[in-house]
C-alpha cells in the first residue's frame, strides 16, 4: 500500500511540473511581438529607418510583406548589410510573406535585387 501512495506522489510530480512548463514556455512565447516591417508599406525602399523608436527582443518576429516578384529578403551579417551584399550561404527569403525570429543581437536584412539595397531596401534590428 505504502508502494503505491508512493507512486501516486511521484505521478503527481510529475504532472505538476508538466503544467508548469506548460505555463512557463506559453508565457515566453505571449511575450513574443510580432512586427510588420514598413508597417502597412510593407517591406519596401526607404525601409531602413522603420526601426526608429521600436524595441525588440529576441523572439520577436518580423513579418515581411512584399511584392515576390520584385524584391526578396536575405538575412546577412554586418558586412553584407554595410556593403549590400548577400555572402554565399545566406537565407534568402521570397514568399513576399516571410516570418523571421529574431535573434539576440543584431539581425540585418537587405534585398538583394540589384539597386534595391543601395536604395534603402535594408534594415538592421537590434534585439536584446
Amino acid at each position: 500500500m505504502a508502494a503505491q501512495q508512493q507512486g501516486r506522489g511521484s505521478g503527481a510530480a510529475v504532472l505538476a511540473a508538466a503544467v508548469l512548463l506548460c505555463v512557463l514556455l506559453h508565457a515566453h512565447v505571449a511575450e513574443s511581438a510580432v512586427f510588420t516591417v514598413g508597417d502597412r508599406g510593407g517591406w519596401s525602399f526607404n525601409t531602413n529607418t522603420w526601426t526608429n523608436g521600436k524595441r525588440f527582443k529576441a523572439g520577436d518576429v518580423l513579418v515581411f510583406k512584399y511584392d515576390s516578384t520584385a524584391h526578396n529578403v536575405v538575412a546577412v551579417n554586418a558586412a553584407g548589410y554595410k556593403g549590400c551584399s548577400a555572402p554565399g550561404g545566406a537565407k534568402v527569403y521570397k514568399s513576399g510573406n516571410d516570418r523571421v525570429t529574431l535573434a539576440r543581437g543584431t539581425n540585418y536584412f537587405i534585398c538583394s535585387i540589384p539597386g534595391h539595397c543601395q536604395a534603402g531596401m535594408k534594415i538592421g534590428v537590434t534585439a536584446a
